[in-house]
């Protein structure tokens, strides 16, 4: 091991990196037999992990010990077949491989001179998922980080070629379900909150195209420029997918851009249940998705789709001097002048390798076995009287809460947050609440296709027993 130039021999690499395939390959064969992780106070990460930076290094062993001993296990996997919350990450070993590889030769996908077959890959995978979604020859997109950034790019696009980047008195619209990612990337882009208009949404959670009209109108009347409607393709609350179609009927005839965030649920479009709910994607001017969520992938990948690739072009070429011979000839993608960053990873490979080891019919299946999931735990919780399904199940997701008979409303609201609590400290599944109308709902997200009839049976039995103890306590 030569130290000053950062070397192992090929023998310690060969030790170490079978060592960490082990771990790797034991986590996924382990499934529900590993605990969820934990998230242990500050305090006590403090103690087993503040130190100075080493002057001098340490055996690799070692260091992996403690990684496997303070760090893995104080993280939440999120991958877990039993993370029901938020919406989980539930990778795959191709994926995990294919990040090791793009990682260990250190792939620069930013400009085509740099990273040519990354660059064609990404093209390639990116028009898989344009044909997946009925978009035209003439869309474009590139892998971001995630669906923030995905939507930063995508209004980025949007406000240039609407705009010509002047925001004076622009409006976007979007429904009261949309993420706060979008407040955050029109920010960004130089407008101000009251320039993106939260239309109240139905009673399915969902854009109303007819309070969007009389939105619209009644900023036109007041002088405004509309120029965007922001739509969900799969909230992260309930799963809601906007009136697609609709809503594409009304941006044709106000000549406003369609976005759509589908950073959760556009993914589905791979199977025919989610083509079915996603009907309309393919009217859309941008599209929003994230293959680290329902396609299985390591963090990070987001993804975003335009209508005209062009646009992507026009809003975000600008090349330095040092960049020039890195322009090459004019077939030559550079994903540096189609987004913000110009040091890109090659994200496009794990997603890439997951389609070719795996092919579509197969992920498609895992997808379907989201939807399945989500409907499972549907039916367990209509069997059971005190239970109230608050939104059906829809795109892998359904909300709910205990409402025992004769309770009002604010002590049914107690017991909501308290069954979350003791869930999580339970420690033998993860969920999470969100707010409904001003009241908290269980939700549960259970899109993992190794998650087990078996284990949403006992968690759904769980919650039972956890509500009667409650119920009892003083």
């Amino acid at each position: 091991m030569d130290r000053d130039r950062l070397d192992l021999s090929p023998d310690e690499m060969r030790t170490l990196g079978y060592r960490v395939v082990d771990l790797l390959v034991d986590h996924f064969a382990n499934g529900e037999d590993e605990p969820l992780g934990e998230a242990p106070s500050r305090e006590e990460l403090e103690a087993r992990l503040r130190e100075d930076l080493p002057e001098e290094g340490s055996p690799p062993d070692a260091v992996l010990d403690q990684v496997e001993e303070n760090v893995l296990p104080n993280t939440m996997r999120v991958d877990h077949p039993r993370f029901f919350g938020f919406v989980p990450g539930p990778n795959n070993f191709i994926g995990v491989l294919a990040d090791l590889l793009a990682s260990g030769f250190n792939i620069f996908s930013g400009t085509w001179i740099s990273g040519a077959a990354a660059a064609q890959i990404e093209l390639v995978v990116i028009d898989w998922l344009r044909e997946l979604c009925g978009l035209p020859e003439t869309t474009g997109g590139l892998f971001t980080s995630g669906g923030s950034m995905a939507n930063v790019t995508a209004l980025a696009a949007a406000r240039h070629a609407s705009l010509d980047d002047d925001v004076t008195g622009a409006v976007a619209y979007c429904s009261d379900q949309t993420h706060t990612s979008v407040d955050r990337a029109l920010r960004l882009l130089g407008f101000r909150p009251d320039q993106l208009r939260r239309v109240p949404s139905d009673d399915r959670y969902r854009l109303d195209p007819s309070a969007l009209r009389d939105a619209v109108a009644a900023d036109r009347a007041a002088g405004r420029c509309p120029f965007c409607v922001i739509a969900n393709a799969g909230t992260t609350n309930t799963g809601a997918v906007d009136p697609l179609p609709a809503l594409a009927d009304l941006a044709d005839a106000e000549d406003l851009w369609l976005h759509v965030d589908g950073a959760y649920g556009a993914p589905s479009v791979i199977c025919e249940r989610g083509q079915k709910r996603l009907d309309g994607i393919e009217r859309v001017d941008s599209l929003t998705m994230d293959p680290h969520k329902w396609l299985f992938q390591p963090f990070e990948i987001g993804g975003v789709l335009v209508r005209n690739a062009h646009h992507l072009r026009r809003a975000f070429r600008l090349e330095a001097e040092y960049l020039e011979d890195a322009v090459g000839e004019a077939d030559e993608i550079n994903f540096s002048a189609y987004g913000i960053q110009l040091t890109r990873s090659f994200r496009a490979l794990k997603l890439w390798m997951t389609f070719k080891v795996f092919g579509r019919r197969h992920v498609a299946t895992a997808v379907e076995r989201g939807f399945e999931h989500a409907e499972r735990a549907e039916r367990l919780l209509r069997e059971r009287p005190e239970w109230t399904v608050v939104t059906p199940a829809q795109m892998g997701i359904v909300t709910f809460r205990c409402e025992p008979e004769g309770w009002p409303s604010d002590r049914v609201d107690t017991l909501t947050r308290r069954l979350v609590s003791a869930m999580n400290e339970n420690g033998e599944a993860f969920l999470t609440q969100t707010t409904l109308d001003g009241r908290p709902v269980l939700r549960l997200c259970p899109i993992n296709p190794r998650t087990e009839a078996a284990s949403l049976q006992n968690t759904i039995d769980r919650l039972e027993a956890i509500r009667g103890a409650l119920s009892e306590a003083p």
